[in-house]
């Protein structure tokens, strides 16, 4: 009969210190253990889901804890190709996961603060906050009460399709007559099926000026929403969208970024 290998304190230590930190496979490797008696002593010693024991979090929990549940889509494009959302893969025994660390998160959001909705996200479910976040979920906050979150009513609907018929508003003209954000409009229509859209602003006539870029710095910086800053800046807040991540505007608002922070 096989004998058990009774764990030393040194490997308890090392399990200790390693767990969450590298895979699975290389702490067995270096223990020389099977990957399931370090499941095993792991689990005995309380250390918790492996996924859950480090600096990091899957990105999955990480977008739950924003309430999206599907980030590979929408957010997939949005937050990793078009601003740099520092996804990880990590090996996890066999297998290759999407991580995202923590501490590289919080300098990408300080970064893209207008771009995320704090008051989706439960005070300290990440860990610890930097200081900012409590005022950027205050303002967050602040605007989401502008606007319902309840379901769409059947007279909603109707209203949106009968205003979508007339051809004349633009999706932040429809915002302020639903009550709702551009982005809810963008979806319901979706849903709906609806092929008639809002009126598209032209800008031709309004073309982007240093002070329109320093406006929009400024505000990204400030941790202002789209909507508050397409009121300051006289333009859609799609527009606005749009422009913060189109690489042409993106790399002129990062120039002037740069220009300020060196002041």
């Amino acid at each position: 009969m096989r004998m058990k290998r009774t764990w030393t304190q040194k490997e308890t230590d090392y399990l200790e210190l390693k767990w969450g930190m590298v895979s699975i496979g290389i702490i067995a490797q270096k223990l020389n253990r099977s990957v399931n008696a370090v499941k095993l002593k792991a689990a005995r010693m309380g250390l918790g889901n492996f996924l859950e024991a480090g600096d990091y979090v899957t990105v999955n929990k990480f977008m739950l804890a924003f309430n999206k549940t599907n980030f590979y889509s929408y957010n997939l494009k949005s937050w990793v190709q078009n601003r740099g959302f520092p996804m990880k893969h990590k090996t996890i025994v066999n297998k290759q996961v999407r991580i995202v660390y923590l501490e590289d998160f919080w300098k990408w959001a300080e970064q893209n603060r207008s771009f995320i909705n704090f008051a989706k996200l439960e005070k300290n479910i990440l860990g610890k906050e930097p200081t900012w976040v409590k005022e950027q979920r205050r303002l967050d906050i602040a605007v989401a009460e502008q606007f319902k979150k309840s379901p769409w009513t059947e007279n909603e609907d109707k209203q949106l399709i009968y205003y979508l018929k007339l051809f004349k508003f633009t999706y932040d003209d429809l915002s302020k007559m639903l009550g709702r954000t551009c982005g809810a409009i963008q979806r319901r229509i979706c849903d709906l099926g609806i092929k008639e859209r809002p009126l598209k602003v032209d800008n031709r006539s309004n073309p982007w000026k240093k002070e329109d870029l320093e406006l929009l710095n400024d505000g990204i910086k400030d941790g202002l929403s789209y909507e508050l800053l397409a009121e300051k800046a006289n333009r859609s807040s799609k527009v606005l969208t749009n422009a913060a991540r189109s690489p042409p505007l993106q790399r002129a608002h990062h120039a002037i970024a740069a220009c300020k922070c060196k002041r």
